[in-house]
């Protein structure tokens, strides 16, 4: 299948190589800008790093040294992002916020230390909120700011104005957002009328079902894993 990857660049790119190892065509239309910050990180008393994105590690990555702390990541691909950049210690969460929360209730003890959540300036779930409440020294640092692009990337309107694709992949109620409006001003809603809305959560899902698509499937667990299972299914 012709598939739309809506993710950052980087890791468009990365995700964009293993729709092709599973036959598919990917077309890269990034809808998030990120801009790295650059803010002092002061890891003293902290036990272990939360990521709750790529873009995240891949930010602290470039500001701060550290690599031996426990890292914990909401996803697999996000996990293989802090190997790939040296995290010695890395646990996946395999889920969302939630699931990240309870992946380090389980794994560490307020009693050892401070966990460090390194994120964007917008975040979803309250995974803080869950850690506090359990005792934990809750801290978080913004490393990155993501901003919504202001056009689809030329490859990519070129597909959808031709109805050139049979599928998109969705991780976040907001790039389905600025999918929706881009689309919108651009007056090619209609186009997607042929095309599968794949999207990560039942919440995705439902930002995805504004635009009129053949349909609108919501992975049964929100991780890439089971996004990509569902979009095999689809291609079966």
């Amino acid at each position: 299948m012709r598939v739309l990857v809506t993710r950052p660049a980087a890791e468009a790119d990365s995700l964009a190589a293993v729709l092709r190892r599973l036959g598919h065509e990917p077309i890269l239309c990034p809808l998030l800008d990120i801009r790295r910050l650059q803010p002092a990180i002061d890891l003293t008393g902290v036990q272990a790093l939360l990521f709750s994105s790529g873009a995240g590690i891949r930010a602290f990555a470039e500001i701060n040294p550290e690599r031996a702390l426990p890292a914990l990541t909401v996803g697999e691909a996000s996990a293989e992002i802090a190997r790939l950049l040296g995290f010695r210690a890395v646990a996946s969460a395999d889920g969302d916020s939630a699931a990240l929360a309870a992946l380090a209730i389980a794994r560490l003890d307020p009693k050892r230390g401070a966990v460090l959540h390194a994120s964007g300036v917008d975040i979803a779930g309250d995974a803080g909120g869950t850690l506090s409440a359990r005792g934990f020294d809750y801290r978080r640092v913004i490393v990155y700011e993501a901003t919504p692009a202001k056009a689809i990337s030329p490859t990519a309107e070129g597909a959808v104005r031709a109805g050139a694709f049979e599928a998109v992949l969705f991780f976040s109620p907001r790039t389905v957002d600025t999918f929706v409006s881009l689309v919108n001003k651009a007056g090619l809603a209609d186009r997607c009328r042929a095309a599968t809305a794949f999207c990560l959560s039942a919440a995705v899902a439902a930002a995805a079902a504004t635009l009129p698509w053949r349909s609108v499937r919501a992975a049964p667990t929100p991780d890439q894993p089971a996004l990509l299972a569902l979009l095999a299914a689809q291609d079966r």
